[in-house]
């Protein structure tokens, strides 16, 4: 099949890894993720990729340039390139989200089963320029 078709909340809900990536194309990437209770992503900015959140599960915060944002099931979030972001877990169950980067900002395929493995991997999981298809 060309291109990606899921229902993204059952996936999202299901996931258990730290990062999981979908789906890579050339412009636009899917990445699922999952923060335990007090986990975060870790503050950082990528300067030429836009990035969109959407909460399927949890509660926690989202940090854009300093100011502080709640955001728990259904929420939404957009950070534009440039902006300096974080997204903490502040609930006491798991934080499930699904991001999409434009463009891509890991290899296709990464999984990370935890923030530990994703810090020790950073420096080699940035995108290489090859899609899933």
């Amino acid at each position: 099949m060309k291109g990606y078709v899921e229902n993204i909340e059952e996936a999202t809900l299901a996931n258990t890894d730290f990062r999981r990536v979908l789906y890579t194309g050339k412009n636009i990437q899917l990445v699922l993720m999952t923060l335990q209770p007090g986990d975060e992503i870790g503050e950082e900015v990528h300067e030429d990729i836009d990035q969109f959140f959407r909460v399927e599960e949890g509660r926690g915060t989202i940090y854009i340039d300093g100011a502080g944002n709640p955001i728990a099931d259904d929420f939404a979030a957009i950070v534009p390139a440039g902006a300096r972001h974080n997204v903490v877990n502040s609930g006491d169950e798991p934080l499930r989200l699904y991001t999409l980067y434009g463009p891509p900002e890991h290899k296709d395929g990464t999984v990370h089963r935890d923030k530990a493995q994703a810090e020790r991997d950073h420096e080699n999981d940035h995108f290489d320029g090859r899609t899933t298809e």
